[in-house]
């Protein structure tokens, strides 16, 4: 039993939503991949517009390298530069180097350990040494410095000493924010001469692109920063840092605020960013700083980070515009977004929306698919998916909101192309059925060439060379009358059943049923080169089997008639006739009418099979016995009529001796003709054509011209 397009539809629609809302709620990385990718490209068609802000990347370029010297330089360099930069009147400076062991340039080291308070730093008054030069000026200046996150724990329990308090806007849950087991922290004398110590590290997506910067995370249970946002606390000269978590009390992070500033952040603790296209204007070389030649409006009253851009430093990143970038300007992105209020972001109810939106999308697409049609559904699919997909760029446009309509769009497709799958494989279905079912009615070769020629089912007919059998079951009318009417019925259908079969094998197009007669047509609709010996074939197949079946029955005790048959071959007119509201596809012509009046002149001749020259004629050389000339009635010339045999049957006369004595008629021999048919008839008492011409003898007549006043 199929299942209704209604019952098919809403399964679809429950499988489509379902699955759709396990995949956006798991998130797997392939749909996290996807959906970067289309925030990616929403950046490459609108970049951040770069506005300027206190915010400068202090490079350690190729230029600085070749004036300068090779990489790691002096710490004395370092800390001239720090000196320079606090000249210039600098709100902060941030290095994004680690400084994890001690500067292996110094012309002279202390054995034993190195000295890690301020006591033993004292106990080194004076000596040439270049680290303690480069503690001395950091002390002197905001810096912040600069520590690498590991996700194992390090081997030293301590965490980082705070030079801020974390405030909590709610519940208080380090659990919320990115963990990292340990720190690689900067040498104990610098880490205690800077104004704040923050993460270096950011962690890229799985393709290696950095689309987000930890602005806060968890370490032993206890909150911190990251170089980014240590640099805009030390710069406002504030102690504080303030988390602000998600309202409904969501286990999330909503914003982070410094000072004045108030940065959105991702649920735990990430900031978005939105690149703008490199910038030479953010970037001022080294060099010029330590010779004193860079201009002191690009520096005074900033924020400066140094970093490098040196590609064989090896601090290069991939952004979502699809360029390399030197590390450090991720840091100096996230401050300049962070001071010019320029934020992107993702809401906390971004999943919820986008599951909402594959749930109730998929429930509409399916119904679209299932019940509307073919053309006004895809439309409507296309207006559908282009504006889930123009109001995420809307968002990302006008509202600097990320949300995933990526995901959405390929599961409302998913759910249209299943939907309009199996309503086309219902369709199909449906439409075989229809074929089958009105091949009942018409032949399936007609039904099989109006599906692939459907022009033709118009008014109208052509000329056409066919062939025709016409069958009639004997004495079935008084057979009716004897058995009870449901069993005659069930008995003809059996009959009838093979018999079409048989006709259709032989691609024969049934004209029409009438009582217990058929009609059968070949070469039209589609034109048969041999119909001639399609229709003679499936004439004597169906001989074989109507005498075979009659057989049976009698033996039963019923008294089931012979069946007789007609077969004629010429050129008809073949269309659809009738008007439009009805077609009767037929063939019109007097072959029609002869192929008729052939199978009745049966019951004259007291044969079972009549076929014409013309139709034998046309076909393979087989047992035939002529019956002679006649003139049917009606008609005003004679057609040569012949009894096709598989073998000659037993109590026939044989062969050679019916057509000698046939033979003498024709050559109007009346004596001899007459005398051997007398010999046939006392030998061959049951054949029919032997008992006909020597009745016709002894009547008179002189010719196998045989006219027939009956039909």
């Amino acid at each position: 039993m199929h299942l209704s397009l209604r019952a098919i539809a809403a399964l679809l629609m429950l499988l489509t939503a379902g699955l759709g809302l396990v995949v956006v709620l798991a998130d797997p990385l392939a749909v996290q991949t996807l959906r970067h990718q289309g925030f990616d490209q929403y950046q490459r068609w609108q970049p951040r517009a770069y506005q300027a802000a206190p915010v400068r990347i202090i490079d350690i370029d190729e230029a600085s390298l070749d004036r300068i010297g090779q990489w790691p330089w002096p710490r004395t360099r370092l800390a001239s530069l720090v000196e320079r930069l606090g000249e210039q009147g600098v709100a902060a400076i941030g290095f994004d180097v680690l400084f994890a062991e001690p500067d292996r340039t110094s012309p002279r080291r202390v054995s034993g350990d190195w000295p890690l308070t301020p006591t033993a730093r004292a106990e080194l008054q004076g000596l040439p040494d270049n680290d303690v030069a480069f503690a001395e000026a950091i002390e002197k200046q905001d810096v912040v410095l600069g520590f690498a996150a590991r996700s194992e724990a390090t081997a030293d329990a301590k965490g980082l000493e705070p030079r801020y308090r974390y405030v909590w806007m709610g519940e208080p849950d380090a659990g919320i924010l990115n963990t990292i087991g340990g720190a690689v922290r900067p040498l104990a004398p610098l880490e205690t001469a800077a104004k704040g110590v923050g993460a270096l590290s950011f962690v890229p997506d799985a393709d290696g692109v950095v689309r987000r910067v930890p602005m806060v995370m968890s370490l032993r249970g206890q909150p911190v920063p990251s170089l980014s946002a240590e640099l805009l606390r030390v710069a406002q000269g504030t102690p504080n840092y303030i988390l602000q978590r998600a309202g409904g009390g969501a286990p999330a992070l909503e914003a982070l605020r410094i000072g004045a500033l108030t940065v959105p952040t991702t649920a735990r603790g990430e900031m978005w960013l939105h690149y703008t296209p490199a910038q030479p204007q953010r970037y001022v070389p080294a060099w010029r700083v330590l010779n004193g030649t860079a201009d002191p409006a690009l520096l005074q009253g900033h924020i400066v980070v140094i970093g490098s851009s040196a590609p064989g430093l090896l601090d290069l990143r991939f952004n979502p515009l699809g360029q390399l970038m030197p590390g450090v300007e991720t840091h100096a992105q996230a401050m300049e977004q962070a001071l010019t209020g320029q934020h992107l972001g993702r809401p906390a109810w971004a999943m919820a929306a986008e599951a909402l939106l594959v749930a109730v999308g998929c429930v509409l697409l399916v119904a679209i698919g299932a019940f509307m049609g073919s053309l006004r559904a895809a439309a409507a699919w296309l207006v559908l998916v282009s504006a889930l997909l123009w109001g995420g760029w809307w968002a990302f446009s006008a509202h600097r909101v990320l949300l995933d309509t990526f995901t959405p769009a390929i599961a409302w497709t998913l759910a249209y192309g299943l939907a309009s799958v199996c309503r086309h494989f219902r369709s199909e279905l449906q439409h075989r059925w229809v074929r089958q079912a009105f091949s009942r009615y018409v032949s399936p070769n007609r039904v099989a060439h109006l599906m692939q020629h459907p022009e033709q089912l118009e008014l109208g007919g052509k000329r056409q060379q066919c062939s025709f059998i016409f069958t009639d079951l004997a004495g079935f009318t008084s057979l009716m009358e004897s058995i009870d009417p449901a069993d005659a019925v069930q008995l003809l259908n059996r009959y009838l059943e093979e018999m079409i079969s048989i006709a259709f094998r032989y691609q024969g197009t049934l004209d029409r049923i009438m009582g217990d007669s058929l009609a059968i047509m070949f070469s039209a609709p589609v034109e048969q080169a041999d119909h001639a010996q399609r229709a003679l074939d499936c004439a004597m197949e169906m001989h074989r089997f109507a005498t075979g079946f009659t057989r049976q029955q009698q033996a039963r005790g019923m008294a089931f008639g012979h069946t007789r048959f007609g077969i004629h071959s010429g050129e008809v007119i073949v269309g659809n006739f009738g008007g439009k509201a009805l077609f009767d596809y037929r063939a019109l012509g007097d072959p029609v009418n002869t192929a008729a009046r052939l199978e009745s002149v049966n019951k004259h001749l007291g044969t079972w099979v009549c076929v014409s020259e013309a139709t034998l004629s046309a076909c393979a050389p087989r047992v035939a016995r002529p019956v002679g000339r006649l003139v049917l009635k009606g008609k005003t010339e004679a057609l040569q009529v012949f009894e096709p045999l598989d073998e000659v049957p037993a109590g026939y006369a044989p062969l050679a001796m019916y057509r000698s004595a046939l033979d003498a008629l024709r050559a109007g021999d009346v004596a001899q003709a007459l005398e051997r048919f007398e010999q046939l008839r006392r030998a061959h008492p049951d054949d029919p054509l032997v008992n006909l011409h020597g009745a016709r003898l002894l009547a008179g007549e002189r010719s196998d011209l045989i006219v027939l006043a009956a039909k």
